[in-house]
Parts: structure tokens; sequence; C-alpha cells
């Protein structure tokens, strides 16, 4: 009888969830991100300088309470607000796992450096 219910209680927290995220994926509409992802809108490089490439990222983030868009691991992500207020680039791990971050002189944006002394900046706006 004990193993009767046990089995009862376990079939009703599975349908459970299973309702559960069933109206989570309806009403995340088409397009709409889910809190705390971020997708790259727009991607635009000039190559029109020798050995220069000036490129422009958009992205779009659905950010949690507390998380302002960043960049982490040279992707969009989000990341805690205080370290964009702060302007503490760094923090927020933007570079690749090889690279080295420095702040900009003025504190307008990081520097990631490769081991083989290839250096990108990036400025934020």
């Amino acid at each position: 009888m004990q193993l009767l219910r046990v089995a009862w209680a376990l079939t009703g927290a599975a349908i459970c969830c299973f309702l559960l995220l069933l109206l989570h994926s309806r009403l995340l509409k088409e397009g709409q991100l889910a809190a705390g992802t971020c997708e790259i809108v727009t991607l635009d490089k000039d190559s029109s300088q020798p050995r220069r490439t000036i490129a422009r990222q958009t992205a779009r983030c659905a950010c949690k309470r507390g998380q302002i868009a960043g960049t982490t691991r040279a992707r969009p992500a989000c990341v805690d607000a205080g370290i964009v207020l702060t302007r503490q680039w760094c923090e927020m791990v933007p570079c690749l796992e090889d690279e080295g971050c420095d702040l900009l002189v003025n504190n307008s944006g990081w520097t990631c450096t490769q081991p083989g002394g290839r250096v990108k900046t990036t400025t934020a706006l």
C-alpha cells in the first residue's frame, strides 16, 4: 500500500513538471529570449585597413535582475551590472582562456592579448 502511494506521488510530480514545461514553452513566444541569455543580432567587419580589422557587433539580451549585457569568453552574455557601472571590464572575463585581459588607460574598454602577441581591443559604447 505504501509503495502504491509513493508511485502515485511520483507520477503526479512527473505530470506536474511536464505541464510546467509545456506552459513555459507556450509562454516563451518565437523570437523571445529565455532569461539570462543573449544572441548576436548584427555583426559587421571592416578589413579595409592593412593589418587591422574593425568589427562591430550588436547583441540582444534578456538579462535577469541585477545583470546587464556584457561579454564573457568573447561571446555576448549577461553579467553583473556592477562590473559595467564601475568599468572593471576584466571582471566579466571577456577574453578567451589563453588570452590575458588588460583595461585600457581611460577604462573605456579592454584588450585581450593572445600568447603569440596579437592584441584585440574592445571599447564599450
